[in-house]
Parts: C-alpha cells; sequence; structure tokens
C-alpha cells in the first residue's frame, strides 16, 4: 500500500479497529475465490507472467520470478495473521489460477483497498465489473470497513471506467511506488460506506 493512501483519514476507535483486524484473521472465501496457500504459487505466477494481468498492477512483485511470487503469498499469509491483508485465488474448472484478489487493510481508519485481475480469457465477460462490486460490498459488510481506496494508472482506462461507473469519487493522483523501488503516477478514488449504501443498497 502506498504511504499516501487512504485519502480521507478518519480514525477509528480502538475496538472497532480491533474488530477488524479479527474479520482479516477470520475471513476464508472471497465469493468463488479461497485462501491463496504457498503451493499456489506456480498456477499465481503463471497467471502473473502475462503482460496483460500484471503491467497495470504496481503492487505486484517485481522482478516477478517464482521465487518473488512465493514471498507474495507469504506476505500475504503473515498479513492476514496480523489482521491487515488477505491474498484469494479464484481456481477454474482444470485448477489453473484464473484471477487473485489483494485486499489491503487499515484498521485504525477502518479502511481497505482491493486489487487483482482475473486471465485474460475472461476479460470482456462483465465478470470483474460483478466481482469488483461483490467484493467491495462484502468489504463494507464482511470486514466492518467504512471506506475504500482505490487507485489506477493514468492509462488504466478500464479500471477507470469500472471505478467511475460505481460512484466512487476521484480524489486527485498520488505517487505509487512498486517493490522495485520503481514509481508510477495513479489516480485515485474512495467511496464511504455510507454512499454505497445509499448507491448500491444497504449492505
Amino acid at each position: 500500500m502506498a504511504g499516501e493512501l487512504p485519502i480521507t483519514r478518519i480514525p477509528a476507535s480502538p475496538e472497532k479497529a480491533e474488530a477488524i483486524r479479527c474479520a482479516v484473521r477470520l475471513a476464508t472465501r472471497l465469493g468463488d475465490s479461497r485462501l491463496a496457500r504457498m503451493e499456489d504459487a506456480g498456477g499465481l505466477f503463471a497467471l502473473l507472467s502475462d503482460p496483460a494481468v500484471h503491467a497495470p498492477i504496481y503492487t505486484l512483485p517485481r522482478p516477478l520470478t517464482g521465487r518473488s511470487v512465493e514471498d507474495f503469498i507469504e506476505t500475504h499469509i503473515l498479513e492476514r495473521e496480523a489482521g491487515i491483508g488477505l491474498l484469494f485465488v479464484r481456481e477454474g474448472e482444470d485448477g489453473r489460477v484464473m484471477g487473485y484478489s489483494d485486499v489491503q487493510v487499515w484498521p485504525e481508519f477502518a479502511a481497505g483497498e482491493l486489487g487483482g485481475a482475473l486471465h485474460p480469457s475472461l476479460h470482456g465477460q462483465g465478470s470483474g465489473a460483478r466481482g469488483a462490486a461483490a467484493s467491495f460490498a462484502w468489504m463494507f459488510e464482511g470486514l466492518g470497513l467504512d471506506l475504500l481506496c482505490e487507485t489506477a494508472a493514468l492509462d488504466n482506462v478500464a479500471t477507470q471506467r469500472l471505478l467511475d461507473g460505481l460512484g466512487f469519487a476521484r480524489k486527485g493522483e498520488v505517487t505509487s511506488t512498486r517493490s522495485d523501488g520503481t514509481s508510477r503516477a495513479s489516480l485515485v478514488w474512495e467511496m464511504t460506506r455510507a454512499d454505497w449504501d445509499a448507491r448500491h443498497g444497504k449492505v
């Protein structure tokens, strides 16, 4: 997560922050995706190796290798234990990893961020938009968050359209730092739980 995020920072009570951490530790599924395990490293690496998947995402390990993907999974296992992060994988009927979801949480602000991608064969079917909306609703309801903060590269038109279409409010631009120290400019959006309820129905 970038140090500049979330843009809106309303401190949560210690009790609420701890409840969010507990919810993260107890989470095992996100829709039709399950928690990533170390044995998923090969399948996840195969998915992420496609430039159409990894190029727009600054939070992925760089350089992208089998070992760095193992470290990526291990980091998320530790983050789940700390109550601040989750990594889910979506399997196809043939057992291949066809997508992943990366949930990062700031319990102290009752806020979170969702990242992820689908296999290119699933693009253009609307499943990404439906899955993102369901995941956002789950983060509000299942994790007890009050704010979602999302980013996208300046040239990532698909994600920009998705977030604008779901009613996220644009909050300007930040510099996102990749794991190898390089950086990129990112647009930022936020959505409060109250605004989500008003637009999409109470979760």
